[in-house]
């Protein structure tokens, strides 16, 4: 899904909201509210408490005053995402925990969860060395082994998209169709590393109702619906084939640089199950292909592996915690496996009822209440 985020924010159900904000309540051992940078968001302004302040750890709280959901994001230079917070409806509130350097940022509010947002400068001052030097040296292996995830699942991606994209340029039509789901695996397993370069997401998973003004339309989804709701591959598929390539080998070569941290970790699991909320679950990502199943497979594979990663801190800080989060990972997954099939593809989501989605979506919203409480309990102090 684009980082424009089309699905708008009645795509979420209020049992979603709700279980987010339950999830935003802080632990005792949180910082306090006169510690956080307070984000007071609506239609037309974003109001930020403080323009300064030091490089660490940041919990950052944002209540939505407006009358249209929104997202606020932190971005560094060329709007990298450090973190975000997506789906914040009119009157919640939401905390965010990250971890920032010091330098230069933006903090952007988008209404309506559309465009390039209502941002205000801010600067992180002196350094994270600090924090740094408190971590736990499990959460620094942790994140070590997710950038080394986030950089597998990038080289495995490439050969098979670079498979979809030569049946698409042969104009084989089923072949294309067969490989579209697979090509999508590891881009949806790590998506919030592959959403923190913020000029690839746009032009590799938006759909066309994500569109901003005077965008092209490139990526999956313009494909997906050449393939499925056209029935034909045109000559401008054929470059688009080659242009998702180029794009995803740029996402594969900058991996390496993205800032990854144990709370970025934690957020990103977190928005993983956002996606779920948003696009799988009502059938909107994968619309005309109705692969939605295996993205949210994959969303859900990539959630579970950060958790895993970060179990061991986690556990120790908050058993109950980690003893929920253990059991709603693996009664969703239970789900998921009742629909995969003999060849490892999953059931045709237009093929399933609306009490199974609703199934589905009481699972997702089971895991996501605890899944929010992630990154506070992560944190060192």
């Amino acid at each position: 899904m684009s980082a424009r985020r089309s699905t708008a924010a009645s795509l979420l159900t209020l049992a979603v909201a709700a279980a987010v904000l339950t999830g935003c309540s802080q632990k005792k051992d949180d910082k306090s509210s006169a510690d956080a940078v307070q984000v007071t968001a609506s239609d037309s302004a974003c109001e930020v408490s403080r323009t300064s302040f030091p490089a660490g750890h940041v919990s950052i709280e944002v209540q939505n005053k407006g009358s249209k959901s929104t997202e606020v994001y932190v971005y560094a230079a060329g709007d990298k995402i450090v973190t975000e917070r997506e789906n914040i409806g009119p009157g919640t509130k939401a905390t965010i925990a990250a971890e920032i350097k010091a330098g230069e940022y933006e903090i952007a509010c988008k209404p309506g969860m559309v465009g390039d947002g209502i941002r205000q400068k801010i600067t992180v001052t002196g350094d994270a060395s600090a924090a740094a030097g408190s971590t736990d040296p499990r959460l620094t292996a942790a994140v070590d082994s997710y950038r080394k995830y986030a950089q597998e699942q990038a080289d495995a991606t490439i050969p098979v998209v670079q498979q979809f994209a030569d049946a698409v340029k042969a104009g084989d039509l089923e072949k294309a169709k067969s490989l579209f789901a697979a090509s999508r695996v590891g881009w949806e397993r790590t998506e919030p590393v592959a959403e923190s370069f913020g000029d690839i997401d746009p032009k590799t998973d938006t759909r066309e109702d994500g569109l901003e003004a005077g965008q092209e339309w490139t990526g999956w989804h313009k494909l997906e619906k050449s393939l499925w709701a056209d029935g034909a591959i045109t000559d401008a598929d054929k470059k688009l084939a080659d242009q998702l390539v180029t794009d995803l080998k740029d996402w594969q070569t900058k991996v390496p640089t993205a800032e990854i941290t144990a709370t970025s970790m934690a957020n990103g699991a977190k928005e993983l199950l956002d996606e779920v909320a948003t696009g799988k679950v009502t059938g909107e990502e994968d619309r005309y292909s109705h692969t939605d199943l295996s993205d949210f497979a994959a969303n859900v594979e990539g959630a579970k592996y950060a958790y895993e990663l970060l179990k061991p801190v986690a556990a120790e800080k908050d058993a109950e915690l980690s003893k929920t989060l253990d059991g709603e990972f693996a009664a969703l997954q239970a789900l998921l496996a009742k629909y995969k099939q003999a060849d490892a593809t999953y059931t045709s989501y237009d093929k399933v009822t609306e009490a199974e989605r609703k199934a589905f979506s009481d699972a997702v919203n089971a895991l996501a209440e605890p899944l929010s409480k992630l990154a506070a309990a992560v944190v060192v102090k």
